[in-house]
């Protein structure tokens, strides 16, 4: 089913957009919430939730795009639900994404600005578009997905240590782009 089938579902209030979604865009959810919370029911348990908001959300709102419409609301509830469960507890491949990442973009915690925020993530998006397929693809699992440097490597059939340079490389350019925008 079309995207725009699946919205014109959600719009009647039809039950059957949600199980039209989950048939869809199941696996995708999973694989976002899994990679933040290594948990299958807290995986799950996101997705119930994320389904819900999406419930909630259309209408009034009619995503452009039904799949990174999810995946935000999946990896926000995801990092919400790492917070709370993990408060003392660290895992190490999203503590290292995030230092990695805020390095480049100087993040402060007074960043509060909702507008300067969305400005960021459209630059951000823009120079992602500009790079190689491949390049982006790493960068948006790595500090995206918060997929380890070793699940990457392992499904592009290359070293590690090949995508930790692309990965630095990636940012280098990206912190550059920034200055420059």
């Amino acid at each position: 089913m079309e995207d725009f089938q699946i919205i014109a579902l959600y719009f009647a209030r039809s039950s059957a957009a949600i199980d039209e979604t989950h048939k869809k865009y199941g696996r995708l959810c999973y694989s976002v919430a899994d990679s933040v919370l290594h948990c299958k029911e807290d995986a799950e348990e996101c997705i119930n939730d994320a389904y819900m908001a999406a419930w909630n959300t259309i209408p009034p709102d009619r995503p452009d795009h039904l799949s990174a419409f999810l995946c935000k609301i999946v990896r926000n509830l995801a990092l919400k639900k790492y917070g709370q469960s993990h408060a003392k507890k660290r895992n190490r491949d999203l503590e290292v994404s995030l230092t990695e990442l805020a390095e480049v973009l100087s993040c402060d915690d007074d960043i509060s600005d909702e507008v300067e925020l969305k400005e960021l993530g459209g630059h951000i998006s823009l120079f992602l578009r500009s790079q190689p397929p491949q390049e982006r693809d790493w960068f948006v699992r790595r500090y995206w997905m918060f997929d380890s440097i070793k699940n990457i490597a392992r499904d592009w059939h290359c070293s590690q240590s090949k995508i930790k340079s692309a990965l630095m490389r990636t940012r280098k350019k990206l912190s550059a782009y920034l200055k420059n925008n």
